[in-house]
């Protein structure tokens, strides 16, 4: 076996296709770094060109610990060695596949192809979660990437334990696809550099859709794949753009997210000698064209994005399919904004952004223009390497097209249990159930997939129509932890995979929160064709009938909207907590409910239920006084039950005084308090409309100022809003008022 020949062969054909090459060499891990310099000597790859991402020390040329894969996202390099053998994960792949160029190689390095299943690592002990041991977690994950090594196109194999060339890697000749490369339009208002700059005529195209944004009342969608330069279009628009004058926000999922963004920025800014000043560590570029007031280029992450900070003229939203719909709905009172979207990629997926949040933005008072980036920008079309990791990572999953479930009701749908077994025998089946809950959540990754094939903790649960996934729930087990987890979780350690038990463990301090069994829906998605016609309730109803004598309780968290909290509501689930910091990328506050399936877990969600009504008034006023008021009266009605407001004889003096009389509300606060949340617990007792009970939240729970009370919710003075706050007090007097409450009201009504 010459390893070096398989090498330069690998490294010939990728250079004159200008794609990629795969080379996997498995085998005894010391074995595999030897003939790993084998390959890069014979591929003759300089040492500056190389990074070799390993647990282990001691190489000559750049090295990456697993953990630190991230940082070649957005860089190229002519090799790419992923050490397999220890620290392994698809996030992993999914991170590094991207950072070799065209006519370089990916090099593998693996255990023993037919062993490698097996084999368990740190990123498998991560997902034997408690109560479930490392023995529980399967192999399925790497048995399936096994079999994508040994059968794509443009993947060379060499088992170095037996000196055997398993593969030799060879592929199809690309097809001709003519010429794709830039050119600067006839007419164009961005500077002619900015074209200049282009690297296909995919990038230069959609550079002249992104000059609508020089004009209030524009939005521009830029899909792509990975490594189309859908960020570096970004950034030639944002600086063409402040050097006009315009004031430009970039938000991202991070800074690192959109760094590609302010790098071609800067180097445009410069070439157009209008770069005023970098501030790197505010992410600011200032510009000073000669014709116009000064630009510049800012950063703001997501939440604060949102709020449109100093009132920009344009806002740039990267990875938007990373961002939730809430988040990118606000962008909407922004002038003018584009979204920048990897269509299948490690960040999110471009077509569930699409099918969240278009709908939104054609709605909305923008003129919409599309662009699309298929050309890639390291590479060439038909690289079996990107589609080697689009299969073998399911990069490019998606649900059933529209026509083969639009016609699901309830009624046509079939309930199943599918195991991780069917799935694995069914790629067509996991790439519909996958790409569901892709388009469904704001960020999957491919350690997801893993998980979905191997963790021991999760069931998949689906309605199919006609042999179709037209919705899907993702289940985690949780609690069932013997006394010592328990403990050490009331004691501050992380216990992976029980995200309930541990909030109300260690945050609300209740130890025995662990010891019931529940399955908290991590995720729960409907096709976008057949929305709205209760195929999730349905879905809900059959997991609740199923596990109704085999756990204790049924339970969710996610980013509370009042839609949301309703729709849970509807479905049996009770609030039990909210959060008390915002989700960093959603913005948004996150909403713990449960549904109890029996005894025991009635118990939990009683008492927690109960905690969550005594401390909410306190937590209204203090971290979530931001809260918006349609979230808090959606969870606290979703608490169930009924609340005694408990007043005594002289509270309620002053409540009537306030609302009948001539008394004031900041008498006795605290009384106002439990008769709102008395309300609001049970708001079909008493006639309030929406606009009262949001001034019993903002006001009376959070405590906010009387003028920003008044000015949001569009009373014309703050005397209006102080007589509002009284007038809605009354139908809550006449309802839960005592003998001692009726006869002060007399003393003004008769």
């Amino acid at each position: 076996m010459d390893i070096a020949a398989l090498a330069a062969d690998a490294r010939a054909a990728a250079t004159r296709a200008n794609h990629r090459r795969l080379v996997v060499l498995a085998g005894d891990r010391d074995a595999c770094v030897d003939a790993a310099f084998d390959v890069l000597c014979g591929a003759d790859v300089p040492d500056e060109e190389t990074t070799i991402v390993s647990s282990r020390e001691g190489f000559r040329f750049e090295r990456l610990h697993p953990k630190q894969a991230g940082e070649l996202l957005g860089s190229t390099r002519t090799a790419v060695v992923c050490d397999a053998h220890e620290e392994f994960s698809p996030n992993v792949v999914g991170r590094l596949v991207g950072a070799v160029d065209g006519g370089g190689l990916f090099v593998l390095l693996a255990p023993p192809l037919d062993e490698w299943p097996a084999r368990v690592g740190s990123f498998e002990k991560s997902l034997a979660v408690p109560p479930f041991s490392v023995s529980d977690v399967t192999g399925r994950f790497r048995e399936r990437l096994v079999s994508t090594l040994r059968d794509h196109p443009g993947v060379a194999i060499a088992n170095v334990d037996d000196g055997v060339v398993e593969r030799d890697g060879s592929a199809p000749s690309p097809p001709d696809v003519g010429d794709r490369s830039p050119s600067v339009p006839r007419e164009h208002s961005f500077p002619r550099l900015a074209y200049e700059s282009c690297l296909t005529g995919d990038q230069s195209r959609a550079l002249r859709a992104l000059e609508r944004l020089s004009h209030p009342g524009e939005a521009v969608v830029a899909e792509a794949d990975r490594g189309r330069g859908k960020s570096a279009a970004a950034g030639l628009a944002a600086a063409s753009l402040a050097a006009a004058g315009r004031d430009v926000v970039v938000t991202a999922p991070s800074y690192r997210s959109a760094e590609e963004v302010f790098v071609r920025a800067e180097t445009l800014l410069s070439d157009l000698d209008a770069l005023a000043g970098h501030d790197a560590e505010a992410h600011l570029l200032r510009a000073t064209p000669t014709n116009a007031e000064s630009g510049r280029v800012r950063f703001a992450d997501p939440p604060t994005a949102a709020t449109l900070p100093d009132d920009p003229d344009v806002v740039l939203v990267d990875e938007a399919a990373a961002l939730p719909v809430r988040l990118l709905s606000s962008f909407l009172d922004a002038p003018a904004a584009g979204f920048f979207t990897t269509v299948h990629g490690y960040e999110g997926a471009g077509r569930g952004f699409s099918v969240r949040f278009r709908d939104t933005l054609d709605a909305s008072d923008f003129t919409v223009t599309d662009a699309q980036l298929d050309e890639p920008i390291r590479y060439a079309r038909g690289d079996p390497v990107e589609s080697w990791a689009f299969r073998a990572l399911l990069l490019d999953a998606r649900p059933p097209v529209d026509p083969l479930v639009e016609d699901a009701t309830p009624d046509t749908v079939e309930y199943r249990a599918v195991s991780p077994s069917e799935l694995l025998a069914d790629d067509h089946l996991l790439s519909e159930a996958f790409g569901l809950l892709v388009f469904a959540h704001y960020r999957t990754e491919p350690n997801d997939l893993a998980r979905l094939l191997d963790a021991p903790n999760l069931e998949l649960r689906a309605l199919l129509h006609e042999g179709h996934v037209a919705s899907v729930a993702l289940l985690a087990r949780e609690g069932g932890l013997n006394a010592e987890t328990r403990r050490s979780m009331y004691d501050g350690a992380r216990v992976r995979g029980n995200m309930l038990p541990d909030v109300f463990t260690s945050q609300l301090r209740d130890e025995e929160a662990g010891v019931p069994v529940g399955y908290r829906v991590m995720r729960i998605a409907t096709h976008h064709a057949v929305r709205s016609r209760g195929l999730g309730s349905r879905l809900l109803a059959e997991v609740r009938r199923e596990f109704d004598d085999s756990a204790d309780y049924l339970g969710v968290g996610y980013g509370a909207t009042p839609e949301l909290l309703s729709f849970w509501e509807a479905n049996g689930y009770s609030t039990v907590h909210l959060s008390t910091t915002r989700n960093a990328t959603s913005g948004e506050y996150s909403a713990l409910m449960l549904r109890p399936l029996s005894a025991a877990g009635a118990a939990l969600r009683d008492r927690h239920a109960e905690w969550f009504l005594d401390r909410i008034s306190a937590v209204l006023s203090d971290p979530l006084r931001d809260l918006d008021p349609d979230v808090a009266r959606a969870a606290i009605r979703a608490c169930g039950g009924a609340r005694d407001p408990s007043l005594s004889d002289r509270e309620w003096r002053v409540v009537v005084g306030a609302s009948y009389g001539p008394g004031i509300y900041s008498a006795a606060p605290e009384a106002f308090r439990r008769l709102a949340l008395a309300h609001l617990v049970s708001p079909d007792r008493a006639p309030l409309d929406a606009r009262a009970e949001r001034l019993l939240v903002r006001k009376v729970l959070q405590g906010r100022p009387w003028t920003p009370v008044s000015e949001e919710l569009g009373y014309v003075s703050e005397g209006q809003c102080m007589r509002a706050l009284g007038d809605a007090y009354k139908p809550l007097v006449d309802e839960y008022g005592t003998e001692s409450a009726r006869e002060e009201r007399a003393r003004y009504t008769e």
